[in-house]
């Protein structure tokens, strides 16, 4: 029951990260006023919280899921996918610091509208995220299926 209690998390943690994401992405598609730039910096919060939450859960899964630790520690699809969310964490770090800035600039000036090279910036690099995402999927199907070459 544990295992199954974990992975239930774990995908619905996936579930609410990636919706998160899509959401950045809409929004960032559009025009990014004052009202956008807000619920932008909400949802990125959300964003990093439910990633931690989900590295957590992964974490546990390690611990007391039912393929136990050996499984993954000799599984190289395994370190492919961590290594993959590792570097799109990193890259999320940029977006959210543009997040951050507005709101700050928020705060200070409540008409205040991010530039437009600042939104551009933070459109491609979620995309990229949602394209690591994917290839995240992919490798923790690989994972799953095949221990090793």
């Amino acid at each position: 029951m544990t295992d199954l209690l974990l992975a239930a998390l774990h995908h619905l943690l996936v579930f609410g990260l990636v919706s998160m994401l899509v959401a950045e992405a809409v929004l960032l598609r559009g025009t990014v006023d004052a009202g956008v730039a807000r619920r932008l910096t909400g949802l990125d919060t959300g964003y990093g919280a439910t990633a931690v939450l989900l590295l957590g859960a992964g974490v546990l899964r390690l611990l007391y899921g039912i393929k136990g630790w050996d499984f993954y520690l000799h599984n190289p699809w395994f370190h492919a996918k961590i290594g993959l969310y590792v570097l799109t964490g990193l890259l999320s770090a940029l977006p959210t610091l543009n997040f951050l800035r507005w709101r700050r600039a928020l705060r200070h000036d409540p008409g205040f509208v991010p530039p437009a090279a600042d939104v551009a910036r933070a459109r491609r690099v979620v995309r990229i995220e949602l394209a690591a995402v994917a290839v995240i999927f992919v490798l923790a199907a690989a994972m799953a299926r095949y221990g090793g070459f």
